[in-house]
């Protein structure tokens, strides 16, 4: 989240109808030089695609200032980069300190980020340089998280939901593909394992049909690994994610409008193994009511309806509230945008909200500003560790 949420990795992922390959470089340094750069493809989607560059100093000394500098090499096009002034010419980039960060302790990193375009193909680039010093570069399929989340408590004893989906469901055909799209009227499915390099396991998404309004879904997930950080986020989308998929979402809207935002989600979780992970809405937020992939987002919203193994929100509590006739400790962080997040104070497997409570209570503490516009509402499980299973038997959102 310091810059993109999303991790893709170095492999071919679907992505809605297409096909792209997506890499990373990992750049050791050379015996001679005193700098070693990690270039990560976080996302790619359509023509666009953000990026994360990480720069280590080797040397025995601190870099006072400094100017990294690399080529595009198929023809890549920078849109906007963040954590340093970034500068295209030809297919030269140089990317300067942002003040802040202009000091890099010996054996320090710094970090910064971007979004381009492509066409064709979208190769990594094969040399950098840290103030015109060559960082010798190799190229590997290693990938590294653009963000994490830190869970606030070890595993604790599993907890299984006695909610169950309706016997009239017929579960749909599983798809394990990262980062498969699964189209489903307005709605659709995304098995989103942005954090997967920090563990071991996969996921897999289904999507049982809609009616109505209503989409029946599920996600089963096998992870190892870090028991801080999150492997996966696979949920239902309504509207924006790094671009849009589907018409009809009734999104985005300004807060202003003051239009209810109502939600229903029947659920079942079952824990297989001792699980770190939550059930929750993901609402995202933008200054722009044309948001599109190369758009980052400026607040994120997350509603927790159930959790376990000790997981926590990013952030510090700020406050116990209540909010549709519910307890909630609130949370408040920044990730490169502000996160707020509602966990609830004790679980539940079926929800009937109106979001607009959560966005309402954020502006009346001043935290949110209504000239913002609502892009997208998404509902999923944020996976750190175990191996389970979720079955939605109902979930709809309907603006109004």
């Amino acid at each position: 989240m310091l810059a993109k949420r999303f991790v893709v990795p170095f492999a071919v992922a679907t992505l809605g109808t297409g096909a792209a390959v997506f890499g990373v470089l990992h750049a050791d340094a050379a015996e001679a030089a005193t700098c070693a750069v990690t270039y990560t493809v976080t996302s790619q989607w359509n023509s666009g695609f953000t990026g994360d560059v990480k720069v280590r100093n080797t040397g025995s000394s601190v870099v006072d200032g400094w100017t990294l500098g690399f080529a595009f090499p198929s023809g890549q096009t920078l849109a906007s980069g963040w954590n340093g002034t970034w500068t295209q010419s030809g297919t030269r980039v140089t990317v300067t300190d942002a003040g802040w960060n202009k000091s890099i302790a010996a054996g320090g990193t710094v970090a910064v980020g971007f979004t381009g375009a492509w066409s064709g193909s979208n190769a990594v680039p094969s040399a950098f340089t840290l103030n015109g010093v060559t960082c010798g570069a190799t190229a590997t399929a290693t990938t590294s998280p653009a963000v994490t989340r830190t869970a606030t408590a070890t595993p604790t004893a599993t907890k299984t939901a006695t909610a169950t989906p309706s016997a009239t469901v017929t579960k749909g055909a599983e798809n394990c593909t990262d980062y498969a799209a699964l189209l489903r009227g307005k709605y659709w499915i995304n098995n989103n394992v942005w954090g997967k390099a920090d563990g071991t396991g996969s996921q897999c998404v289904w999507e049982n049909g809609l009616t109505g309004d209503n989409l029946s879904w599920g996600t089963s997930w096998t992870w190892s690994g870090d028991p801080t950080k999150v492997k996966s986020y696979a949920g239902a989308v309504l509207g924006w994610h790094w671009g849009w998929k589907a018409t009809g979402t009734g999104l985005p809207i300004p807060l202003s409008a003051g239009k209810n935002v109502r939600t229903s989600w029947n659920f079942a979780v079952t824990a297989k193994t001792a699980t770190i992970m939550n059930v929750s809405y993901d609402l995202w937020l933008h200054s722009t009511g044309t948001a599109d992939w190369q758009d980052q987002p400026t607040d994120e919203v997350m509603v927790w309806l159930y959790r376990s193994g000790g997981a926590g929100p990013v952030g510090t509590k700020q406050a116990t509230v209540t909010v549709g006739g519910t307890t909630w400790d609130l949370y408040k962080g920044d990730i490169g945008w502000t996160v707020y997040s509602f966990v609830r104070t004790s679980n539940t497997t079926s929800a009937d909200l109106n979001l607009t409570d959560f966005t309402d209570h954020l502006a009346g503490r001043g935290w949110l500003d209504k000239t913002k516009y609502l892009s997208s509402v998404q509902a999923g499980t944020e996976v750190f560790t175990g191996s389970g299973r979720l079955d939605t038997s109902a979930y709809s959102v309907k603006i109004s």
